[in-house]
């Protein structure tokens, strides 16, 4: 059976009618939280992995609890899974990926790229991820360097604080920010200075 897309409309509605009857949420919430969510975009990742660069104790913060640090700069979390950091390291690279689905730390990053969703990218990162890397972003991982891939699930979502690049030891955080990219916090992709 397909569920046409007025009757995923109407069904939301009755859903939404329902909770709105029963007092657990109102029509401003709703719309406050989508908001909320398509406001949602890479720059606000992109300024907690600067901050981090930057500031000790932020990064401290960032990588004992990812929900709070993001709260810190003003990210809403409120209604989102709890989000974990995974530090690049010259020995560690951290690969992020959702193999069940598209699960995606969407207040941090915005909405997750059509790839991410698609079965090819979520199998070889799973089967072969130095191969994947390589070839469709042109990242080679050494072989002296651990690549560990982590599944981000509905319960709880993972970003990437990435290797602060070597020449940027004299920036400040809007020019830090401004070089992070979206596949730079999930792995796919580090931080270049161009």
């Amino acid at each position: 059976m397909t569920i046409l897309e007025s009757d995923s409309a109407g069904l939301l509605a009755a859903v939404q009618a329902v909770l709105e009857r029963k007092g657990l949420v109102s029509t401003f919430e709703v719309h406050q939280q989508i908001a909320i969510t398509d406001a949602a975009n890479p720059g606000q990742g992109a300024r907690m992995v600067a901050r981090a660069w930057l500031d000790p104790d932020y990064r401290s913060l960032l990588l004992e609890d990812g929900t709070a640090a993001a709260e810190a700069l003003g990210i809403r979390m409120r209604g989102m899974p709890p989000l974990g950091v995974l530090e690049n390291t010259a020995g560690v690279h951290h690969l992020v990926v959702c193999t069940l689905c598209s699960c995606y730390p969407r207040a941090v990053l915005g909405y997750p790229p059509f790839w991410y969703k698609s079965a090819g990218y979520r199998a070889r990162a799973i089967r072969d991820p130095r191969e994947l890397l390589a070839s469709e972003w042109k990242t080679v991982i050494p072989d002296t360097v651990k690549l560990r891939v982590v599944d981000s699930t509905a319960d709880y979502r993972w970003m990437v604080l990435p290797r602060r690049p070597a020449g940027t030891e004299d920036w400040d955080e809007a020019r830090l920010s401004a070089i992070v990219r979206a596949g730079d916090m999930i792995g796919v992709t580090v931080p270049e200075v161009g």
